[in-house]
């Protein structure tokens, strides 16, 4: 099996009912860039299915990461810049 070339730390945020509690629970997530696919927890979205990845910051800290692909696009929440992995992205998107 191929080894990732790098990784975004990415966030899921749901809210949970219990009674009348409602309970956020975030939940820290990777996704992985490798040669020819990115990988999220649930998803793999093989070169082909990747036009772009744009980034949007909002807030002091965090961002939308979105995976502009085929079936639509898909955000990813993150805090952490994503300048090295949309790089990486297109290096090898471009060599694929």
């Amino acid at each position: 099996m191929m080894s990732w070339i790098v990784s975004q730390p990415y966030f899921k945020i749901e809210r949970e009912l219990n009674g009348l509690e409602q309970k956020i629970v975030v939940q820290c997530r990777t996704m992985y860039l490798y040669p020819d696919k990115i990988v999220t927890r649930f998803r793999t979205f093989s070169f082909d299915e990747v036009f772009d990845i744009s980034y949007r910051h909002i807030g002091d800290k965090e961002g939308f990461l979105y995976l502009h692909t085929n079936q639509g696009v898909y955000p990813y929440i993150i805090k952490d810049n994503p300048e090295n992995f949309i790089h990486s992205f297109n290096v090898h998107k471009n060599k694929w």
